[in-house]
């Protein structure tokens, strides 16, 4: 049975002058602010849904990195783990950068890579960037 957790947001006037709120409704950890120049100028205090996306995916990422390392018997002491989302005004996202360093004992570079490898392929959130179908249910309140 699938788990489902839900974000909202109310978003009032045009792209380029309005501004709008996203509230982590499943986990009730706040409501952060949203607008256009935070999305594709200086994040200025409020966030986007790219920086969404990059959370998402190091949390992700990290998740599946740490199962995989401990099913291969060697668990990570630590994992700094970061994502960046390209994003480009009128063409979308354009890139994900996930970078990891971990510390685990008894494991060579060669064998951390080719399991972070296997970890990026196997994490949720990259294979839903990469080719989950997106359902729309859309009406006038």
């Amino acid at each position: 049975m699938p788990t489902t957790r839900t974000a909202s947001t109310h978003w009032e006037g045009t792209l380029f002058e309005g501004a709008g709120k996203v509230t982590l409704d499943s986990s009730g950890l706040g409501t952060f602010d949203v607008n256009w120049p935070s999305r594709a100028e200086e994040a200025n205090g409020k966030t986007s849904p790219e920086e969404l996306i990059a959370a998402a995916h190091s949390s992700c990422f990290s998740m599946a990195f740490s199962n995989g390392l401990a099913k291969n018997e060697t668990p990570a002491t630590s994992l700094d783990t970061s994502a960046a989302v390209d994003f480009t005004p009128g063409t979308g996202i354009t890139g994900i950068k996930i970078t990891v360093r971990g510390v685990v004992e008894g494991l060579d570079n060669d064998k951390f890579v080719a399991l972070a490898e296997e970890a990026k392929a196997g994490c949720p959130v990259s294979q839903a960037l990469a080719a989950v179908p997106i359902t729309l249910d859309a009406a006038l309140a």
